[in-house]
């Protein structure tokens, strides 16, 4: 009996310091600025393969941290000359369910291929407005 109960209590302390790294995690990535972000990691099936995270803006990329995850690298990274908006539209039924909600989603492009991602009105006005501003002559001629 005894042994069943240190077991439980260790469970529940190695649970109780998962939780606590990754909220630290979490707040040491959200001081920096970062916002709330969700990625489309795959496409197999529409409406699927969403993941949240946090973006923070560094001078011409965009880092992206999964929420979950104990990496201290970013997930994601979104370079400002090579992502374009393609479109933007609101969540499908089955999208709702994956994001947060009032997510708007925009459907971008970048070297890699299809990007989409997933943010708040005030987010995406914050990321519109990185994108388009580079300073003039910071990035060659296409």
């Amino acid at each position: 009996m005894t042994t069943v109960l240190e077991a439980v209590a260790l469970l529940f302390a190695l649970g109780f310091v998962l939780l606590a790294v990754l909220f630290a995690r979490r707040v040491l990535i959200a001081r920096s600025g970062a916002v709330e972000l969700s990625v489309r990691l795959y496409r197999a099936r529409f409406g699927r393969g969403w993941a949240l995270g946090l973006a923070r803006f560094s001078g011409d990329q965009l880092r992206w941290y999964r929420l979950f995850s104990f990496s201290p690298w970013p997930r994601r990274v979104l370079t400002r000359r090579e992502l374009v908006v393609v479109g933007r539209r609101d969540p499908s039924e089955q999208e709702t369910l994956a994001l947060m909600t009032g997510s708007v989603v925009l459907e971008c492009a970048d070297r890699t291929g299809p990007v989409d991602l997933a943010m708040s009105g005030s987010a995406l006005t914050g990321f519109l407005s990185w994108l388009e501003s580079a300073a003039p002559g910071s990035f060659p001629s296409r």
